[in-house]
Formats: C-alpha cells, structure tokens, sequence
C-alpha cells in the first residue's frame, strides 16, 4: 500500500508538505500541490478511512432517514432526485452515504437514533418521513447534525420548496388561462400539504375565484387509484370544474387515466395540472403541465449545510433555506374564452 512517505520521496518533498496538498491547505505552493496530487494518482495512494476517522474524530459517513407513507422508496421520483443531488454534493466532500434504517433484522430492534451512533454517522438528513414519529423527533433532539427537508423543527436547519408561491404561480397560470372552476385535489395532512392548500385558497381569494367544498378533495401523495377516485368524484357534480389541480404527477396520471377512459379529452374538455416536475409528466400526451420544483438545488443545499454544521458546528445557525420552482406550461392546460 503506497503511503504518504513514499509519494514525498518521490516528489522530494516533507511528508509535511504531502498532507496539506492532499487534504487542500493553503500555504502550500500551487505547483508543488499539483506536482504532488499528480504523483499520489500516478502511485495509486487512497487514504485510509480508519486513520483519518482517528485523525478528525469523523466517520465521514452521512446517513439518510427517508421513508415515505407508500413506502415507495428510491422508486419515489421527487426524492430520488432530491437524494441524488445530495450524494453527488457529499461526495464531491469526500463524504459516503448510508441509509438510516431500525435494523429489523438484529436481535433487538434499534432506534433511528441508535442506528446512526451505531453507524457513527456524521450527521443525517431527513426526507418524507413520518415527522410526528418519536423516533425521528429523538433523532432531532440528539447532539447529531441533522437538515430536514420540507419540514421545520425549531433549532435546526431546514431545506423547504417554496410550497406557497408554487401553488400561487401554477393557480395564477390557470386563472389567467380562463379557468374559473378550478378543482384541487391534495395530499393527506402534512406541512407540505398545510402550506399548499393555504395558498390555494387564498390566491383563489385574491383572484376572485369560487372554491365549492365540494371541489376540494384528498388523495394520498403517488396514489393514482386514490386521485382517480377524486375525479369520477369531481367528474359527477351538477356543475363540475373545467381544471383539476393534483397532489403530484404521479397521482395526476391515474385522473388522466379515468378522464380518457371517460372519453374526456385532454385539455379539449378538460384540464389538469400536477406538482413538482417530474421527467415522466414530459412523456406523456399532452405534456403535463405542473410546478416544477428545483430537486438539485434541495438536494445539494441540504448536504451542504449538513456538512457546514460537521465541520464548522460554531459557525453553524439554524436557518431555513427555501428554494422556489417554476411552472412548466406543458400542454395540459387549454385556454377558455371568457
């Protein structure tokens, strides 16, 4: 195994010298740092772990807490990317990632807490997990680093889509579309779906828009036999909506679905919208129109503020970040005269 001794004795330098141009010190020459990395590549050097975990007291591991209600995982589109974003931005940090997990398997059953000591994380993000769970809310409460995404908690750095604007960008585009009778059908309670709604209903106000009870109705996040539902629902009123807003883009293709096989056509006789830009709402007919949410800036915000809080815990303040999304016009949104 090539050392650091060895790649100074190739280079004619200190083994000094080769720490700080490997680990990215400043007061070493440029020409000498690169004549050094370039050798230690040539040798085939790789640090070792277990030293450098003896060196800076960190495992530079990151565990990740993700599990969705549908128990989707990396199935799950809007996350998938969001986590891909963030293990290119930790590994770009020379940080791996591991999935937090309760270890089912073992004799006794960990925590979400004692998983990570277990596995001395550095640090742990949180995604799309039950967030009343007493066992997220120890994890929350320990001395790890911890980043939450779309979820607040008090004293810890949160990454938040701009839910808010989001829904008031995509509402504003309909009603400027001619749409009148708009209906939304959302996801089940969650913060998420707390500031979605809210903002449904009061940019309708600011618009002048009518919103029936009746036009307002629930189907679970990706669950497009529930959001079919909902529509032959909406579909049966005297007077029903000429647009239909969904949970997300998943859910929206099951009402696409139950509308074509209605012989409704799309946006002809009626209109639709998702949530959160998802690459399949560009493969369909029409392309759908949805708010596309920024997954790479979520994910890469939320490792890089992790780390932060690793390397610079006295510099670290709570904050929350939030990133906004665009409205992508796609084609399912037709315009009405008024």
């Amino acid at each position: 195994m090539v050392s650091m001794k060895d790649i100074a004795r190739a280079c004619g330098v200190s083994v000094a010298s080769v720490s700080k141009a490997l680990n990215n010190h400043t007061d070493i020459g440029e020409e000498t740092r690169q004549l050094i990395r370039r050798t230690a590549k040539e040798m085939g050097y790789f640090p070792n772990s277990v030293a450098r975990t003896l060196k800076t007291n960190r495992s530079y591991n990151l565990g990740v807490l993700f599990a969705d209600e549908a128990n989707s995982g990396l199935t799950h589109d809007y996350f998938a990317s969001v986590l891909e974003s963030f293990k290119e931005t930790a590994e770009k940090k020379d940080y791996d990632i591991t999935f937090v997990n309760r270890n089912k398997e073992r004799r006794r059953q960990m925590t979400y807490l004692e998983h990570a000591r277990y596995r001395g994380f550095d640090g742990v993000v949180i995604a799309c997990v039950d967030f009343e769970d007493p066992e997220v809310s120890q994890l929350v409460a320990s001395d790890i680093p911890v980043v939450t995404i779309d979820h607040i908690f008090n004293n810890r750095i949160a990454v938040m889509s701009d839910n808010v604007k989001g829904m008031r960008s995509l509402l504003q585009f309909i009603y400027h579309k001619g749409h009148r009778r708009i209906a939304y059908i959302h996801g089940h309670a969650s913060s998420v779906t707390g500031s979605r709604l809210s903002s449904f209903y009061k940019t309708a106000g600011e618009l002048g828009l009518d919103i029936p009870d009746e036009y307002v109705l629930e189907a679970g996040y990706r669950d497009t036999d529930g959001a079919a539902a909902a529509t032959e629902e909406l579909l049966k009123l005297p007077c029903p909506p000429t647009c239909i807003l969904y949970p997300d883009d998943f859910a929206c293709l099951g009402g696409m679905n139950i509308l074509r096989e209605k012989g409704f056509r799309i946006p002809e006789d009626i209109s639709i919208a998702g949530y959160d830009g998802l690459r399949i709402g560009r493969h369909v007919d029409p392309k759908l129109t949805t708010l596309k949410q920024d997954t790479g800036k979520l994910g890469s915000f939320a490792a890089e503020k992790l780390i932060g809080q690793i390397e610079s815990p006295k510099t670290s303040v709570p904050e929350i970040l939030v990133v906004k999304g665009e409205v992508f016009e796609g084609g399912s949104v037709g315009s009405l005269e008024l």
